[in-house]
């Protein structure tokens, strides 16, 4: 009922700058690469689109297989942000088992790089279904705010099938704030409690956007949509 008497025509002034509002605050978070469930051999492709938080607007991913056990992957943001380049190769597989090291570079107005070791796992019960954590170092070397900011955290996600995965993970700036007030209300500029040891990594720029050292910029919340695995659907029909 709120929903649809927000959006009736006495309310709809409002839409757009709600819009606009809500896709500059999300664009302050860092972006990270779509990786595949499962090792790519040789020539073969998977693409296909994600949804995300750092991103608000679907971002278009292509990876392709330079080898049984790398592949290198590109994004493409709308218009531009969430864009970039990654390599993923494949250290361990055994049994539904599978350990791989991805380096990733992503553009966004905290551009960043990063490598992340995951760890997949495919269950045994719930057939098709591959799930997944990693460890990720993140690295901002210029943010809205001119810093830097050296990140650190964890990931997990899962994919149903092959046609649907998300990923939901938090990755701290431990220099920015402490990690006990990940969850409650932070001032960096209260020198009474922390002195001056905060006063540099201000998680607003003058903007109000989140910088590089906001809580806001680790945290990456992400569904993805595999296009090419319905194209193998296809081809694997028998011909009328």
């Amino acid at each position: 009922m709120f929903i649809s008497r927000f959006f009736n025509l006495s309310n709809r002034q409002f839409l757009l700058p709600f819009i606009v509002f809500t896709t500059l605050f999300f664009m302050g978070c860092a972006a990270h690469p779509t990786v595949a469930h499962k090792t790519l051999q040789k020539g073969e492709s998977y693409y296909g689109y994600s949804l995300s938080l750092e991103n608000v607007f679907p971002v278009l991913y292509y990876r392709y297989g330079v080898s049984n056990q790398s592949d290198v992957g590109v994004r493409l943001g709308l218009p531009i942000y969430g864009s970039g380049l990654d390599y993923s190769r494949v250290l361990f597989e055994e049994e539904g088992k599978r350990d791989m090291i991805n380096l990733g570079w992503s553009m966004t107005p905290n551009s960043s790089f990063d490598i992340t070791y995951y760890k997949f796992s495919q269950k045994k019960k719930r057939k098709g279904v591959t799930s997944f954590w990693g460890l990720r170092g993140m690295f901002i070397p210029k943010g809205l705010n001119g810093g830097q900011s050296t990140r650190l955290g964890v990931l997990l996600g899962s994919y149903t099938g092959d046609k649907f995965g998300y990923e939901i993970g938090y990755f701290h700036d431990f220099a920015s704030m402490p990690i006990t007030k990940l969850f409650s209300s932070f001032d960096y500029a209260d020198t009474t409690t922390w002195g001056t040891r905060f006063l540099d990594y201000p998680s607003v720029s003058d903007g109000g956007l989140p910088t590089e050292h906001s809580r806001l910029t680790g945290l990456s919340v992400r569904v993805s949509f595999n296009l090419s695995a319905k194209k193998e659907d296809k081809e694997k029909l028998p011909n009328p």
